[in-house]
């Protein structure tokens, strides 16, 4: 799947986030071997620490339709904002050095690998 499909899926997902409190919705559209698209948006609670970023939400819905191995992710904001660490802890530990779509739009996009953003990572 080229890059751009990809992004696309994501914007869906960010259609779908849950942010009242940021205003700042995430999507994410995980990639699987096989081809399969899970998507992830971020979802906020009043308890900040109980919220879920898109990343997070895509890998682990993956996980638990029973996905284990994945080909890239793309990763939507209104800014074109890198994943947080606990998302680069989770892609690294679950996703391994795929490669990440971080986009603002479907022109301006950027293309990483996890250990390009989290070089020491634990594990």
């Amino acid at each position: 799947m080229a890059p751009e499909d990809l992004i696309k899926e994501a914007i869906i997902a960010q259609k779908r986030a849950e942010a009242p409190y940021s205003n700042y919705p995430v999507g994410a559209a995980l990639l699987t071997i096989d081809n399969s698209v899970i998507l992830g948006c971020n979802i906020e609670s009043k308890a900040y620490s109980t919220t879920l970023c898109a990343e997070r939400v895509a890998i682990f819905s993956a996980i638990s339709q029973g996905y284990k191995d994945f080909s890239a992710i793309a990763l939507i904001t209104q800014d074109g904002a890198f994943p947080c660490g606990s998302c680069r802890q989770i892609i690294h530990e679950y996703a391994g050095n795929i490669p990440l779509y971080i986009a603002k739009d479907l022109d301006n996009y950027d293309t990483q690998t996890i250990s390009d953003l989290l070089p020491y990572p634990f594990g």
